[in-house]
């Protein structure tokens, strides 16, 4: 049976860089796997009063109902001021809620950060990361996978491009799947 890994990028933009890197790695997966896209597109704002009091989005029952089922997460991220996008924190908020009922336990998780310029959205890997050990998520250590100039990654048509970048990533992606067939037999 294929593991399904779900793939979150940490943008609504719609050209977004790290929905490009998604969709290369729906590309990427290997035997044994099944890469799913996971949208954050639909998610209002967090709010505890929708679990306190019965009214939860539909958005929020779908989103915590795809991420329960998945085996493993990759998180594809820009950086906002040294820190993740809030749309980010904020699907990782409704998917730790109602407390005691968190979606994200035991997952598997790897981090893809990526920026045009040369920091290659370190700070906001590494914020991600204190998230996800809170999180009870175990996060792939190496490779690290920080993408700078993901400016100069997709041809004109927003396509990956064959060479040093693709074969960065097919590692990376190799990489989280041996990672975790160990943690998930």
């Amino acid at each position: 049976m294929n593991k399904v890994i779900g793939l979150i990028a940490g943008s609504l933009r719609t050209e977004s860089f790290s929905k490009k890197i998604a969709q290369a790695l729906l590309t990427l997966a290997p035997e044994g796997f099944v890469f799913k896209i996971i949208s954050l597109d639909d998610l209002p704002i967090y709010n505890q009063d929708f679990d306190d009091h019965g009214h939860v989005p539909e958005s929020y029952v779908k989103f915590r109902e795809d991420v329960r089922a998945l085996d493993g997460v990759i998180f594809i991220t820009p950086e906002y001021n040294r820190s993740v996008p809030g749309v980010l924190k904020n699907a990782i908020d409704i998917g730790s809620r109602p407390y005691g009922k968190s979606v994200w336990g035991g997952k598997p998780a790897a981090i893809f950060s990526n920026s045009p310029g040369n920091l290659s959205a370190f700070g906001a890997n590494h914020h991600l990361r204190q998230s996800l050990v809170f999180l009870n998520m175990p996060v792939m250590q190496q490779p690290e996978v920080y993408i700078a100039h993901v400016t100069e990654m997709f041809d004109e048509n927003g396509k990956l491009k064959e060479g040093k970048s693709k074969d960065f990533l097919k590692n990376a992606v190799d990489a989280y799947t041996e990672w975790c067939n160990l943690l998930k037999k």
